[in-house]
């Protein structure tokens, strides 16, 4: 019996549907993150619930939940947060420390709207660390009621408190008003600055002139008085406006992360940003030329909507820092509920979540970035289940036991014996985004080599399920690869605003060799997972009925007429992480 063959009559119907719900999609975009709620906003929780909480990612006690820092050796979060909803609102800088990126404690919030200039809001920013090793905080203040935004900065009150649990705002604030060939409401979430070779510290901020997203670049000499260029490090049309954007330098030699002020040769410059206009990252890699300031992105990278994106699921507003102690790039993100309704925020106490730190480089290739969950992780790691050298023919399945399946870490490498079966792609599809492939050639259609990975988030029946599998297919000079994390069959909840997409990316990668590799971190609500070394990523949020704790089950499978091998699986149940409100002896 094929395996999800009894589901598959419905899925028919699905695919349909949900593929003309992809089109709507990728213009509307996953709900937003600045939708104000003014009757909820400060609605706060009389409970929180726990079914879908998760164990091992970063989210607050309660409430809604992006600027991290380094600081003499202490991890800091910064992050946007309603005190008093679980909605968007009321948003204050909530701050959280670490020693391992794992384990954090809640601090007092650090920056609340208070004065002229941000009295209407304290948005996304980043922290430096000047050269006197004083870190400062720049962010976007909102000055009225029409979102009209100014840059800020805040230090800290006092250096000799470890966890600089008190900032101030100086009364020198606005560093950086928009001039008139600026959208005032849409320029915000100042860069990490770095220092050029000319001594003259320079930032980005994202905004959009007409439909050209912008990363407007700013100069300074003492950090105090800006200057905007006379042209933006870099700008593309029809991309609307650019958030979060990021810039950072990747190592052409090692996986050694570098300083954003990194001099040196054998690098190429990475520049992310997300769009407003569609809700998911993108970036593309480029040469940044110092003497002209400008950033060009090299021939084989794709600038837009139809580029390269750290993660193709639910990932929004990232942020990278570089990290001393390890000498590594870190990138983090922000990970949306996809039950959409307000009134499930209410119900449940809480919003958002930070997806797991990723350490962050440059592909041997140069075309990509490679991203694999920080070492620390690991520590959480409990009891484990083993298995090797296991077949899975046509319509196999094997349930993956010994473990919790509703918080694991699990790591497989798939081979095979030939490419000879892989499926034709079809030339209709090249101009489809690769989640409406997989909308298309889900789980359940048979194919040749493929589809084949782990369901996760399972109920005994598989009445809910969470597959992430690849599917490889033959083009015209070269074989594709698909990598999907399909939540349409997760959950049995009915509600037709759920966001339940087919989330995919191509992964770029050699069958030479047969083999496919796989990470998946399965944590209560969310399915973050790695293709290929982490060449491809994908991060998933579901809210399973009946695969809740004890109750959810993992299985690998087969559905394609290519046998698989299992050459190696390793499982862990996987230990939560210590969210403290208060500074314990053993920090």
């Amino acid at each position: 019996m094929d395996f999800f063959k009894k589901n598959s009559s419905i899925l028919a119907l699905e695919i349909y549907i949900f593929s003309l719900f992809l089109i709507l999609s990728n213009i509307n975009g996953i709900f937003a993150s600045h939708n104000v709620f003014f009757d909820l906003q400060s609605l706060s929780a009389v409970s929180v619930k726990n079914i879908h909480r998760t164990g091992f990612h970063f989210q607050p006690p309660k409430h809604w939940i992006n600027a991290p820092m380094y600081y003499n050796g202490i991890y800091h979060l910064f992050y946007q947060h309603n005190p008093k909803g679980a909605v968007w609102g009321n948003i204050v800088w909530a701050h959280s420390v670490s020693r391992d990126l794992i384990n954090w404690i809640h601090l007092e919030p650090a920056i609340y709207p208070s004065e002229k200039f941000d009295r209407y809001g304290a948005w996304s920013g980043s922290a430096t660390i000047l050269p006197d090793n004083k870190p400062v905080i720049l962010y976007t203040g909102v000055v009225d009621a029409h979102d009209a935004q100014v840059q800020n900065y805040a230090i800290p009150a006092n250096l000799s408190d470890p966890f600089l649990r008190k900032w101030i705002k100086p009364n020198n604030n606005p560093l950086i008003v928009p001039d008139g060939s600026i959208n005032r409401t849409k320029f915000r979430d100042p860069t990490t600055a770095w220092m050029g070779r000319d001594g003259h510290w320079r930032i980005l901020i994202g905004s959009v002139r007409k439909q050209r997203g912008l990363a407007i670049l700013y100069r300074s000499r003492d950090f105090m008085r800006w200057m905007k260029a006379k042209h933006p490090l870099h700008s593309t049309n029809g991309t609307e406006n650019w958030e979060c954007p990021d810039f950072f330098p990747v190592s052409l030699r090692n996986t050694n992360g570098l300083d954003v002020s990194y001099r040196g040769k054998d690098v190429k410059y990475v520049l992310k940003n997300s769009l407003d206009a569609t809700r998911f990252d993108y970036y593309t890699i480029g040469m940044y030329h110092i003497t002209r300031d400008r950033y060009i992105p090299d021939n084989n990278s794709i600038d837009g909507c139809k580029g390269l994106r750290p993660d193709y699921g639910n990932f929004y507003a990232s942020k990278s820092f570089y990290d001393p102690r390890k000498n590594r790039r870190i990138m983090w993100a922000w990970t949306n509920e996809s039950d959409v309704l307000p009134e499930d925020e209410i119900k449940k106490g809480w919003a958002g979540i930070q997806a797991i730190p990723r350490k962050v480089w440059l592909d041997p290739s140069g075309k990509q970035l490679v991203q694999w969950p920080i070492e620390e992780l690991e520590t959480l790691r409990k009891q484990k289940v083993e298995f090797n050298n296991k077949k899975l023919p046509r319509g196999e399945m094997f349930e993956v036991e010994g473990i919790s399946a509703a918080q694991a870490d699990i790591e497989v490498t798939f081979s095979f014996s030939s490419l000879d079966k892989a499926e034709p792609f079809d030339p209709k599809w090249a101009d489809l985004y690769a989640q409406d492939v997989c909308a298309i050639k889900g789980s359940t259609s048979q194919g040749g080599l493929g589809p084949f990975g782990l369901a996760t988030l399972a109920s005994k029946k598989l009445e809910e399920y969470t597959p992430v599998f690849f599917r490889v297919f033959k083009a015209q000079n070269n074989y594709k690869v698909l990598m999907c994390s399909d939540a349409r069959r997760s959950t049995l909840r009915h509600n037709e605003a759920m966001y339940k997409p087919s989330f995919a990316g191509y992964v770029d990668v050699d069958l030479l060799h047969k083999k496919l590799s796989l990470r998946s971190l399965i944590d209560n609500s969310v399915v973050e997972s790695f293709g290929a070394g982490g060449k491809t990523c994908i991060t998933s949020r579901v809210y399973p009925t009946l695969a809740i704790h004890e109750n959810a089950h993992l299985f690998a499978f087969n559905n394609g007429t290519e046998t698989i091998t299992i050459e190696t699986l390793n499982a862990w149940s996987m230990d939560s992480t210590k969210m403290n409100s208060e500074i314990h002896s053993g920090f």
